[in-house]
């Protein structure tokens, strides 16, 4: 279960017994800082907390401040400057080295645009969204503004203050194209106002084919990442989803009909069934797929032989296989074991999704995350 998803079980379940709560969101980072923009950590009145907004460093005093903001019934911005050494009152000393800033705002369980509820209705939406939130405005105070937010999805469909969709279209297309989030100051008919624009995106999608043992540590792992998981097998005894309970699906597909199969091009494909016919039968429905990864488990000789025996398709589509085939599969992390060798797919997953190389982080240049425009 990802964070968000334990966000919206505490929220269902304060909203069900109607206990107070309010919502603590990252909304800006100035140099370094444990969680980035988007964190966000749920307070009840009796300070019970789900999520995290920082490393355990800002939660106590984030705590008592959101605590306040459900007695008082409006939001408040509080500023961390983690760069202050001599600051005793969160334990930070020279720790995380930025100014954070957190968004908090007691949440209206009737609202059916609060934070919460507009997140969950990104759900709705199989596409990349911007979710913008207006957490400061000018010196003469438009209290009504901080707080209130849009969501704009990349097809056009918008839910949110509609006062301000229109100043943040143009400001969420332009996000939504660059794949990185913005701060902005932006000019409203509610006056100036500073915005956090915060890129979603739709869980990435997993399709594993074999269901032997070796897949459920595979799709355990990925799942609890909050990838969306796809199983396919043609074994009966294998593809059942007593086996599989993390998978949003398991499809019993046997190899005549995997052939013919039309595979999800949005979904990053991993082949593990053990069997050469079923993974020939996986690469052939996959050769003209726009597909960002293929995968397939085994030695280099397995995967040679099984592109030679697709040389009877065009040769533009079994090259462009040969060149983005995954095998071997996986990050060289010295896996042995099928948990090992799990880690080390969805390792290189990740990384090619998040456009990394995945090397180690001290090898890197510059910064960690790419900072978000001011």
């Amino acid at each position: 279960m990802t964070e968000l998803q334990r966000l919206f079980l505490a929220y269902d379940q304060h909203r069900a017994a109607r206990r107070p709560c309010a919502l603590a969101t990252v909304v800006e980072v100035i140099g370094s800082a444990y969680r980035r923009p988007g964190a966000r950590m749920l307070v009840t009145e009796d300070g019970e907390l789900t999520g995290a907004i920082s490393g355990g460093c800002l939660e106590g005093d984030a705590r008592q401040r959101a605590r306040r903001a459900i007695f008082q019934g409006e939001p408040a911005l509080v500023t961390y400057d983690t760069r202050d050494e001599d600051d005793p009152r969160h334990g930070l000393g020279p720790g995380c080295q930025g100014v954070v800033r957190i968004l908090l705002e007691p949440l209206d369980f009737a609202n059916p645009d609060n934070p919460l509820e507009l997140l969950r209705g990104f759900a709705q939406y199989p596409v990349p969204a911007v979710l913008a939130t207006i957490f400061e405005t000018d010196a003469s105070g438009l209290k009504a503004a901080v707080g209130q937010r849009v969501l704009l999805t990349e097809t056009g469909a918008v839910r949110g203050t509609p006062l301000l969709a229109a100043p943040l279209a143009e400001a969420a297309r332009a996000t939504l194209a660059q794949g990185q989030p913005q701060i902005l100051t932006l000019d409203t008919d509610a006056g100036p106002v500073r915005a956090s624009l915060e890129v979603l995106r739709p869980p990435l999608r997993l399709v594993v084919y074999g269901a032997g043992n070796d897949a459920q540590p595979l799709v355990r792992l990925a799942a609890s990442l909050g990838w969306h998981i796809t199983v396919v097998d043609g074994r009966p005894n294998l593809a059942t989803t007593t086996r599989f309970p993390e998978a949003a699906e398991v499809r019993l597909i046997p190899v005549r009909e995997l052939e013919t199969a039309t595979p999800d091009p949005l979904a990053y494909h991993v082949l593990l069934s053990h069997n050469y016919a079923y993974d020939l039968a996986a690469l052939q429905t996959l050769l003209a797929s726009p597909a960002p990864y293929i995968g397939l488990l085994g030695p280099r000789l397995k995967a040679q032989r099984l592109l030679d025996e697709l040389d009877a398709f065009p040769t533009a589509q079994v090259q462009q296989l040969r060149e983005r085939l995954h095998s071997p599969i996986g990050l060289d992390l010295g896996s042995e074991t099928p948990e090992e060798i799990a880690l080390a797919i969805v390792a290189e997953i990740q990384a090619q999704h998040s456009g990394r190389q995945g090397r180690p982080l001290r090898e890197r240049a510059g910064t960690v995350h790419i900072p978000a425009d001011v």
